[in-house]
């Protein structure tokens, strides 16, 4: 599946079969529901839901919940807008980034 692939699925009340969870977090994100996304990215102690999961809590404005979250990952806090931050980790994990 490519990004453009990934947004059209969006018009479907349903994702796609076979998203691993840290998509599936966000495709709900993308959808609006940030409870569902926030179950899926919880879903896996993983690198891919650790970043995830760091993403949404920025996206509901709490900071510190967000920093615990990309230093868990491994990686630094985005200053990327959040849109432009949700297309880049969609990419990565769809294998485009």
């Amino acid at each position: 599946m490519d990004l453009q692939s990934f947004r059209n699925s969006l018009a479907q009340p349903l994702p796609p079969a076979g998203l691993a969870p840290a998509l599936l977090a966000l495709w709900w994100d993308a959808k609006g529901d940030w409870d569902a996304a926030h179950e899926h990215a919880q879903e896996r102690d993983d690198a891919a839901g650790m970043r995830v999961h760091a993403y949404l809590h920025r996206k509901e404005g709490d900071p510190s919940n967000a920093a615990y979250w990309y230093r868990r990952a491994g990686a630094t806090p985005s200053v990327l807008t959040l849109d432009e931050e949700w297309e880049e980790l969609t990419r990565a994990l769809l294998g485009q980034g």
